[in-house]
């Protein structure tokens, strides 16, 4: 209609243009029922004009009392629709908040209101179940989802969560099969199924699992690197206890998988290496290692690599640390890996030099049984005794080497590798399961690692460390230093090959 008058508004602008140009006024007259009416041009375009408009106007006027019913219900039910909306903002808010009472009361008047969005008011009504502690009437509203094919995967994940809820982990284990079996991509139902496969340590059904949700693109390709090579890794640590030939070497195999997968994880490039020098190849066990540390350094991985060789000269064994640290000088393991190799040469001051860039200011246990260490190789017994004392209250961290002399790096359990999968594949994090459960390692105060020739004496004198007194104590005068010949120490520990005893 806009249109139209626009047009017939431009007709007249246009005609009174062309009277007023010409000069002539022209000449119109109107015959009708006997009336004759005479007029000029301009004034015939002028009442065209005005008719027209008031025509319109007329017309739009009788369409509006028309359609007044029509708007009267399109308003009332644009403010039941804003009204169903904002009970079910309010109603999602007070389920989030716990507040059950106030969720259903909500859910229920959204219900009532919320026509368009009847989804929206079943899940409503399963949360305000759910935050009411009324899980048989939030398993009615998931069932009643499981109608609509739209609502169904919802309806599936919230069965499997109330199973859960109620210890139910056979049928929500059911419905999580259901929902991976409709959904190419459901991460919560893919993931249900791999924790169910890990807790029970079947590692090859849970490498399937990892293929498939690969293949539906349900996980990103670096998630399932990851949890491949450490579950690849976990199947590996189980095999390699075995005396089997045939078993160690399909452990072998599974280990240089996980370290193609990713060649800086740590239990798998360990193990692989390992496994190699068990059979004579030190060479190819070292390349792993030192690709690993470029990538990512870790303490297991250069105790692994000390180990390899077991009959050389400290000199040597010194040197070949240091090429390893210099592979990636400024990670902060190459630090402790440059104090530590300088320590066995029997540098004290390269020790101290390069563990300056530590945290000796705020250090952890660690950084004060190195420090420990390197105060005592230099001679300074008072400031070992005083570092020993600081590593009493430090925090702590793990660092690898709590092992018994013939146990194994990565002695996991199946739980341990479990999560362990469940957290590299995440975040691309190392757990410590035996630092994380607070067990008793190998030298707690200060940590010191009895591999070690020239700090074995130490080991052996932390037993009496509470008897030492420390710099600022007004008790006995201080212990004499210890002569210049060190006792010899018992043999170094080697790679082992079975497991751990337990503690």
């Amino acid at each position: 209609m806009i249109r139209v008058l626009f047009v017939v508004l431009v007709a007249a602008i246009a005609a009174g243009a062309i009277v007023v140009l010409t000069g002539d006024p022209g000449h119109a007259s109107l015959v009708w029922l006997g009336w004759r009416v005479d007029m000029t041009a301009a004034a015939a375009v002028l009442t065209l004009l005005l008719g027209g408009l008031g025509g319109a106007a007329l017309w739009r006027g009788l369409i509006w009392v028309v359609e007044a019913p029509t708007r009267a219900a399109r308003a009332r039910g644009e403010a039941r629709r804003r009204q169903g909306l904002q009970a079910l903002s309010r109603g999602f808010l007070a389920a989030a908040a716990g507040d059950g009472a106030e969720a259903r009361r909500l859910a229920l008047k959204a219900a009532d209101l919320a026509e368009e969005a009847p989804a929206l008011a079943r899940v409503l009504a399963a949360q305000a179940a759910e935050a009411s502690g009324d899980l048989v009437n939030a398993r009615v509203a998931y069932n009643a989802m499981l109608g609509f094919p739209e609502m169904r995967l919802a309806g599936l994940r919230g069965l499997m969560l109330a199973s859960t809820a109620e210890g139910d982990r056979p049928q929500a284990l059911a419905h999580a099969r259901t929902a991976y079996g409709l959904a190419k991509t459901a991460p919560w139902a893919w993931r249900a199924l791999l924790d169910d496969r890990l807790e029970a340590g079947d590692w090859s059904a849970a490498l399937e699992l990892v293929a498939s949700a690969l293949d539906r693109k349900a996980v990103s390709p670096l998630t399932a690197e990851r949890a491949r090579a450490a579950l690849l890794a976990a199947a590996a640590s189980g095999l390699e206890t075995l005396d089997n030939a045939d078993d160690r070497a399909r452990a072998l195999d599974y280990a240089l998988q996980a370290v193609k997968q990713q060649p800086a994880f740590a239990p798998g490039a360990v193990m692989a290496a390992r496994l190699l020098a068990a059979e004579g190849k030190g060479a190819r066990a070292g390349a792993i290692i030192e690709q690993a540390w470029k990538t990512h350094p870790h303490a297991a991985l250069w105790l692994a690599y000390r180990d390899l060789r077991t009959h050389e000269t400290k000199q040597a064994r010194a040197q070949r640390l240091a090429a390893l640290a210099a592979l990636s000088p400024d990670a902060r393991e190459s630090r402790f890996l440059q104090a530590e190799q300088a320590l066995i040469a029997g540098d004290a001051a390269q020790a101290r030099a390069a563990a300056a860039s530590l945290d000796t200011n705020s250090p952890t246990a660690r950084v004060a049984g190195l420090m420990a260490r390197i105060a005592y190789a230099d001679g300074k017994s008072d400031e070992a005794r005083a570092w020993i004392a600081r590593a009493a209250g430090a925090a702590q961290e793990p660092d690898w080497s709590d092992l018994d002399p013939e146990g194994r790096a990565f002695a996991y359990t199946a739980q341990d590798w479990a999560r362990l999968v469940s957290t590299y594949a995440e975040t691309g994090e190392m757990i410590h399961p035996r630092f994380e459960r607070h067990e008793r390692v190998m030298s707690e105060l200060p940590q010191l690692p009895s591999a070690y020739s020239e700090s074995a004496p130490f080991v052996r004198a932390v037993a009496a460390a509470a008897m030492m007194p420390i710099p600022d104590d007004p008790g006995p005068p201080d212990l004499p230093s210890p002569p210049p010949s060190m006792p010899q120490a018992p043999p170094r520990r080697r790679l082992a090959s079975r497991p751990r005893a337990a503690k």
